[in-house]
């Protein structure tokens, strides 16, 4: 019975490391935001958070792709939002919290269209 129960809380000490790992912001930096604008290129509607996918010029004349994870589609599309909130080639001005390494990535915090529609997690547009 000791044994049992033992690893029983061993699977669940795992169980919630794993999931609190999932959910770290380590690879954000939290104190900044960035700015970026460009192309949609793609916008992946999947569990468990969705990801924008944004091509940007760059300061060499380059485009480079940014990965933007966003929240997830339950949350988001009880705000709103549905899985053509973003299509490929919309033009959007996207503000995330930057990945601390410098790569070209970001948590989602706000956007705004070509046509000028703001967009936050907090409903589809905001008002």
């Amino acid at each position: 019975m000791l044994k049992t129960t033992l690893a029983a809380l061993v699977a669940l000490t795992l169980a919630a490391t794993a999931a609190a790992a999932h959910h770290s912001f380590a690879p954000f930096n939290l104190e900044t935001e960035k700015t970026i604008t460009g192309t949609v290129k793609i916008f992946e509607w999947t569990n468990p958070h969705t990801w924008l996918w944004v091509d940007v010029r760059n300061e060499k004349g380059g485009t480079e792709t940014w990965g933007i994870e966003g929240m997830s589609p339950n949350y988001l599309g009880r705000r709103g939002w549905t899985k053509d909130t973003f299509k490929p080639g919309d033009k959007v001005s996207v503000t995330v919290r930057p990945m601390r390494d410098g790569s070209p990535g970001g948590m989602f915090v706000r956007a705004t269209t070509a046509d000028g529609k703001p967009l936050t997690f907090a409903a589809g547009a905001a008002n």
